[in-house]
């Protein structure tokens, strides 16, 4: 009887803290026997910005990690293809010994599918079972399209494919960043997959789970665990039998030596980004000072991103101040990790001001709120903070630049699409016209403007 075993990691996040013990579990575990053949997979999410290592080389260094562990394919997450630029995107496998495995992105000047993917991979194992790989990524429209690119639903896609592929190959395995209901939807629905390994959705399946005969395999996020999916073949190639496992990553062996690793990675990140000066501040910037206010700056920045003569924020965004003297990147990717980026919202008079009731009611609520996920990559969520907004408590009433505000009237405002994503002010994506602005994060957008304002060259 045949075996293949697929190793799979999913949903990283750029915690490399996990690395070294993964890269050996990896490079362990694809020591088979001679009847046995090993394929090794990502999910995507390898890389995530909030690491200093990984804003400094786009995603770069993620991939040159992902060479030492000897990955067969991988597919992308919304990491990847939202969190880059598309020039950015189109480079980040450039010098992968891997192929990226990807059905539903194209280009949406070209409406082909990216240059970088590929739209199966078959691999062939040493006993003849052909095995064929297949990819899908979360298809968030809103924010690919204003990134150059065209996201499909997998309905649109994965029939056609699997339809092909099906009559090519003895086994169908799906490298799935779409999450867990649309997996065993897709199961349900694609039956001849035989296999779904998934993510996005950070879920853990610790043993698997069959819908019909797929197995559905996955492994949490962070890279807490690692799977593996055991399928054993008859002399026909056909599956037998089929499971999957996890391994928890805090139980693996740790050496020594992975706590330098794991510190040269961060520390060089920095170093990279302390590179790059950005601006001379005469005074500190403080979240808490009202003179020299880091939240004032900011908002002043996003108004001018988003040419909107109002700015809304929350102070959780903002993780420390900026000192007096020069600042570089690394300041700011140090209280702005977040991978964010602006969004113009325009709203009719009215709803506008129901936004604002909205806000005001979730104010005390939101303080001190702990918040994870969808962008964000601090701690609470904080204080709401207007320019250009006054909200008068006693009389609920709403100004707009200290006018009245017409309800038939259009308004427009610039903030970060953490605000649209999040459920505590639904009238933003109910009844606000969106516009995601790219391809600049919310540190960037802050560093341009302090750049012009405090330039390097205003050093004393």
């Amino acid at each position: 009887m045949e075996k293949i075993r697929i190793l799979h990691t999913n949903d990283l996040h750029s915690h490399l803290e996990n690395w070294p013990k993964i890269r050996r579990f990896l490079q362990e575990r694809q020591k088979v026997e001679e009847e046995e053949t090993a394929i090794t997979v990502d999910l995507g999410d390898f890389c995530d910005r909030w690491h200093p290592l990984t804003e400094a080389t786009n995603g770069k260094a993620n991939v040159a990690l992902m060479n030492q562990a000897h990955y067969d394919a991988a597919t992308i997450g919304n990491n990847e293809g939202i969190g880059n630029a598309k020039s950015e995107l189109n480079d980040l496998y450039s010098e992968a010994d891997f192929p990226v495995i990807l059905d539903n992105l194209f280009d949406k000047s070209t409406l082909q599918l990216a240059d970088w993917a590929n739209e199966f991979k078959i691999m062939t194992t040493k006993m003849g079972t052909k095995v064929g790989l297949i990819g899908a990524t979360a298809p968030f429209s809103l924010t690919y399209t204003q990134n150059g690119w065209d996201v499909r639903n997998w309905s649109d896609i994965l029939p056609n494919i699997v339809q092909f592929l099906q009559e090519k190959v003895d086994v169908l395995v799906l490298l799935s960043h779409l999450g867990v209901n649309d997996d065993q939807l897709i199961a349900k629905e694609l039956p001849a997959i035989d296999v779904i390994i998934g993510s996005h959705t950070h879920h853990l399946f610790v043993n698997g789970k069959k819908v019909g005969d797929t197995l559905l395999a996955a492994a949490g996020r962070f890279g807490q665990y690692v799977g593996e999916v055991s399928l054993f073949l008859n002399e026909n190639h056909q599956i037998d039998t089929s499971r999957a496992n996890t391994f928890a990553t805090e139980k693996m062996i740790s050496y020594p030596e992975d706590e330098e690793e794991i510190f040269n990675y961060n520390n060089k990140g920095k170093k990279l980004l302390q590179e790059k000066k950005v601006a001379w501040l005469p005074d500190k910037l403080s979240v808490e000072n009202q003179e020299y206010s880091l939240i004032d700056e900011a908002l002043q920045a996003v108004k001018k991103r988003g040419k909107t003569q109002v700015a809304i924020l929350n102070t959780g965004l903002f993780l420390d101040d900026l000192s007096a003297g020069i600042i570089n990147q690394d300041d700011l990717h140090k209280i702005l990790p977040h991978p964010m980026h602006m969004i113009r919202v325009t709203l009719k008079g009215s709803d506008l001001v129901r936004m604002v009731l909205e806000m005001e009611k979730n104010r005390h609520f939101l303080r001190n709120f702990p918040i994870r996920g969808m962008g964000f990559r601090g701690k609470v969520f904080g204080q709401i903070v207007y320019s250009g907004i006054q909200y008068d408590s006693m009389n609920h009433s709403v100004k707009w630049m200290n006018q009245d505000i017409d309800p038939e009237k259009s308004y427009s405002f610039t903030t970060v699409d953490h605000f649209m994503f999040i459920p505590f002010f639904p009238t933003i994506e109910i009844a606000g016209k969106v516009e995601f602005l790219f391809p600049e994060f919310i540190r960037t957008v802050l560093g341009n403007y302090l750049a012009q304002k405090y330039p390097l060259s205003s050093k004393k």
